[in-house]
């Protein structure tokens, strides 16, 4: 029997209930064996477009596609039992019209079998948002810094830290709950914006970079992990696994070459004739 088999997987109405409740815990995960690891300590396990810069090394998320969030969703699903499982949608598969979006997220659930998707903007999205409720896809949605408008944006830019731009991610915030989101993250936002926007909408708000009174947390693993040699102010590094993966690869490296590894331990001997 699996060692989770008696847990139920946790779903978007789940994670809508826990608002004002115990804190929603989230990471992201991108292959198999982190999505095991991560599977019984946490609530959603992310498929972001963070994929993009994160494993392919490009400056952005906007080079990424929807083959590969599909890809990479498919594994993690497949991998888990437990947490929810939410796929990002990728630039440019979404934002064209209601009917592209449905069409690109009714792919996204029915070949990766995750739990919901997640995609970026606020009130200029809130009617793809609905479209997509209303026809059984659950939301997640993304508002303050989104990463996919970072040419608009003029670079990864803290929102919120002016009052004059605390009226408009407001409004963001509003409508994407009122669209029917299940939950919504706020990306590197000034925090007294990011309580008060906790405070005033009924849904769940999932903080990175913002504040310690949303409702939840996410990073991206790799950050949290140790493995981003730059990570962003918001990230807490809870393991230094950098230094141990060069450590271990330069042992290695340094075997091999004094014909210390493989010893008789590791080499396969004759069959025994009885």
């Amino acid at each position: 029997m699996s060692r989770h088999a008696a847990q139920r997987r946790v779903t978007a109405p789940d994670i809508a209930a826990r608002k004002g409740g115990d804190p929603i815990v989230a990471l992201t995960s991108y292959h198999a064996h982190t999505a095991r690891l991560a599977d019984p300590h946490v609530d959603i396990l992310l498929v972001g477009d963070s994929v993009g810069m994160v494993l392919y090394g490009h400056g952005s998320t906007l080079p990424v596609t929807l083959e590969t969030m599909i890809l990479h969703g498919r594994v993690v699903a497949g991998a888990t039992e437990r947490a929810l499982v939410v796929v990002d949608m990728p630039f440019g598969s979404y934002e064209e019209s209601p009917q592209q979006a449905f069409r690109n997220a009714a792919r996204v659930m029915k070949e990766t079998g995750c739990g919901a998707v997640k995609l970026e903007g606020g009130a200029r999205m809130a009617e793809t948002i609905h479209f997509l409720v209303e026809r059984g896809v659950p939301v997640m949605a993304h508002i303050g810094l989104t990463p996919q408008s970072v040419n608009a944006l003029g670079g990864f830019k803290v929102q919120g830290r002016e009052e004059a731009q605390w009226t408009t991610i407001e409004k963001d915030a509003r409508a994407v709950a009122e669209a029917g989101a299940f939950c919504v993250v706020v990306e590197a936002v000034a925090e007294p914006l990011a309580r008060r926007i906790t405070e005033s909408v009924p849904i769940p708000t999932i903080g990175i970079g913002a504040s310690p009174a949303c409702d939840g947390q996410i990073l991206v693993m790799e950050d949290m992990l140790g493995l981003n040699p730059s990570p962003p102010k918001f990230v807490k590094t809870y393991a230094r696994l950098a230094e141990a993966i060069e450590g271990a690869i330069a042992t290695y490296a340094q075997e091999v070459r004094t014909r210390a590894f493989p010893d008789e331990r590791h080499v396969y001997g004759m069959k025994t004739r009885t």
